[in-house]
């Protein structure tokens, strides 16, 4: 258990409050945020203080934090604001949810966020900085570095290696045995049946709109 403070005042730094408060013990003492987009005092009955200003009255011998940052400018919103809080001594908690299923045998880094119904087999590592929503397969002896963001539904199979900084859309499928280059954009429903290159995008198949209206159906 840690007095936390949570990083952001929007959605998701809302999402995060919800979900350490209610399946977790740690305690949420507040929110922090830069002082540029700071506007308010309180944010869900909470006090929101100064990031720049933050070891004064927090000191991270006292406190940690957790840093729900979205995949912004491909993860790297988060990521530097991580390695800024490792400069100022903060440690930072992971949440895996009660209803996530992870193996005996796994690795789980720094500042991760794991939602419910992930299932996450033997010999998985996930590196620091990750956020994995909702529903996902993550195979045996797979690896998912630093700074990734997963988002639901994805099936990543065994032996899979994804590099940093990569963003995996819903529904995406990678098969196993491959490897993910780093800064790579799998987007949604796209299946990956090879190993990439650092930089690439790969879109999956989109729908296409039918020539007839839904009351020409016949059911």
């Amino acid at each position: 258990m840690a007095k936390v403070l949570i990083f952001g005042n929007g959605e998701i730094a809302e999402v995060a409050h919800i979900y350490l408060s209610h399946d977790s013990e740690h305690e949420i003492v507040g929110f922090t945020l830069d002082h540029a987009y700071r506007s308010h005092d309180y944010f869900r009955g909470l006090p929101v203080i100064t990031f720049e200003s933050l070891q004064e009255s927090y000191p991270p011998d006292e406190f940690e934090l957790f840093i729900p940052i979205s995949f912004r400018d491909l993860n790297s919103h988060r990521a530097n604001k991580f390695k800024q809080a490792k400069e100022m001594g903060y440690k930072m908690i992971s949440y895996i949810s009660s209803k996530a299923m992870i193996m005996p045998e796994t690795h789980i880094g720094e500042n991760c966020f794991i939602f419910e119904n992930n299932v996450i087999q033997p010999k998985v590592s996930v590196d620091d900085n990750c956020i994995i929503w909702s529903g996902n397969h993550i195979g045996h002896h797979s690896k998912i570095g630093k700074h990734c963001f997963i988002a639901s539904h994805a099936v990543i199979s065994g032996h899979v290696s994804i590099g940093d900084y990569t963003f995996i859309g819903v529904n995406a499928t990678i098969r196993d045995n491959i490897d993910i280059a780093a800064k790579n954009v799998i987007g949604a429903g796209a299946t990956i049946l090879h190993s990439t290159k650092v930089g690439e995008v790969y879109k999956g198949i989109a729908a296409t709109k039918a020539s007839i209206s839904s009351d020409q159906i016949k059911w």
